[in-house]
């Protein structure tokens, strides 16, 4: 569409010659298809990096500890769990598409986040909720990685001088990343905390794949119990599976540094396709070599030696560096919220609010997880409550609400009511079975019963 064309829709007067670079600066504004322009939608294309580099970042971002609880969802849900894997692969994608194509909905401006896009489609309350269920996963997250990192340092110094309980460890875990993320205003994720993620999510992988094979062999593994499914736990087993392909928020924020923005499809498709085949490597040995006794984390299935142990030395340096980039990025969203800067504030009284939300933030992110010490039940809650709802079903809604129905392929509308359906299972009964799995644990006779 030319911009005359685009003008006179607005009812706007063609544009004089006198006009013309301003008019051609404000065209590469409005015009996202046009390439090789400097603005596209205020943000300079030319600046930013490449489609590999957002691909890489997309695989940072998702690739994590959740593939170290996925043998055990198999466990839950029996070897449905594959198909189960394969259908949050792809709709993960397909609502991370839809996703970016709701930051273009009118064809002139660009939305800058996942909050944004609801509260476009749903108004104030939609944003509010939206934020509601990412504040979810940015709370329930690090809870997990606190108690991850207490729970493995607590069983490598087991039996050594340094033996302490598993809350203390928990407890000076969060200590050592409260120091930078308490009095460190902002904090942003380097290359290398990024890279080292991925790395150690791929080595951890790798050992979980040579250990078990070797272990087979060792012992006789044989007779581990498999299930081809379990219906009652499919809901659980969706949720915990979900978790692995929590990155709808951030997706707006990868998709603006990229130079090529229409490359964005195959970036999401090569990422997640990436990501589930990491997947697959621990997921299938796991669960095949250990079957229903696998535990969560899987590494707990292996037998103890020197390959174990480096794995748990390396996911708990990956936890401890990624938790105050974390943490501060949503501390951020809370001091935006309440308008704790220095252009509302006062200097001093900035800092002592700001240090009050971030140790209120972290001594409750410690409280959970020193009560609620259960890796595997809290990451399925995760899933269901959270994830479910930001990758299966929202993303979708808000498509349909913006750019409306008559306008999409019959395939395109089954595609989304699919998603939509799952997310609402997944949300509804996953929620349920998590939190009844919560109960027995620390119930009566639980395994974290004081009884």
């Amino acid at each position: 569409m030319s911009l005359k064309e685009i003008t006179t829709e607005k009812g706007h007067h063609s544009p004089s010659p006198s006009t013309a670079e301003s008019v051609k600066e404000s065209q590469s504004v409005v015009d996202y298809e046009l390439g090789g322009s400097k603005f596209s939608h205020g943000i300079e294309r030319e600046a930013q990096g490449s489609s590999f580099l957002a691909y890489f970042n997309v695989v940072c971002v998702v690739a994590g500890t959740g593939a170290l609880q996925l043998p055990y969802a198999l466990a839950q849900g029996g070897w449905l769990g594959i198909l189960i894997l394969f259908l949050s692969w792809f709709f993960s994608t397909y609502s991370g598409v839809i996703l970016i194509r709701c930051l273009y909905y009118d064809g002139q401006s660009r939305l800058n986040s996942y909050q944004e896009v609801a509260e476009r489609a749903f108004g104030k309350i939609g944003g509010w909720i939206a934020f509601f269920f990412t504040a979810i996963t940015l709370i329930g997250v690090p809870v997990l990685y606190v108690m991850l990192a207490g729970q493995n340092l607590h069983a490598v110094c087991k039996g050594t001088s340094a033996e302490l309980t598993m809350p203390i460890w928990t407890i000076i875990c969060a200590c050592i990343v409260g120091v930078p993320y308490i009095f460190f205003k902002s904090l942003k994720e380097v290359g290398f905390t990024s890279l080292f993620g991925v790395l150690t999510t791929i080595i951890t992988v790798l050992i979980v794949l040579g250990m078990s094979i070797k272990d087979s062999y060792d012992r006789d593994l044989s007779g581990a119990h498999h299930d081809p499914v379990i219906w009652p736990m499919f809901p659980i087993a969706l949720s915990s599976i979900t978790f692995s392909f929590g990155g709808n928020p951030i997706y707006p924020h990868v998709e603006a540094g990229m130079r090529n923005p229409h490359h964005w499809p195959r970036v999401i498709f090569g990422g997640l396709t990436t990501c589930v085949a990491i997947y697959f490597l621990c997921a299938i040995p796991g669960y095949y070599y250990y079957g229903s006794e696998v535990e969560s984390p899987v590494y707990n299935s292996l037998p103890d030696s020197n390959p174990k142990l480096a794995a748990i030395i390396i996911i708990t340096a990956h936890v401890l560096l990624a938790m105050p980039v974390l943490m501060t990025s949503f501390a951020l969203d809370l001091e935006k919220i309440f308008k704790i800067s220095t252009f509302h504030r006062s200097r001093w009284l900035e800092f002592t609010l700001r240090l009050i939300v971030r140790l209120v933030y972290i001594i409750v992110v410690t409280i959970i997880a020193v009560e609620v010490p259960s890796f595997g039940n809290i990451m399925a809650l995760l899933g269901a409550f959270s994830n479910c709802t930001l990758i299966f079903i929202f993303p979708f809604i808000f498509y349909y609400k913006l750019t409306g129905f008559r306008n999409k392929p019959w395939y395109e509308l089954i595609f989304g009511a699919i998603a939509i359906i799952l997310g609402l299972v997944g949300l509804i009964f996953g929620s349920k079975s998590a939190i009844e799995g919560l109960m027995v644990e620390f119930g009566p006779g639980g395994s974290y019963s004081s009884s």
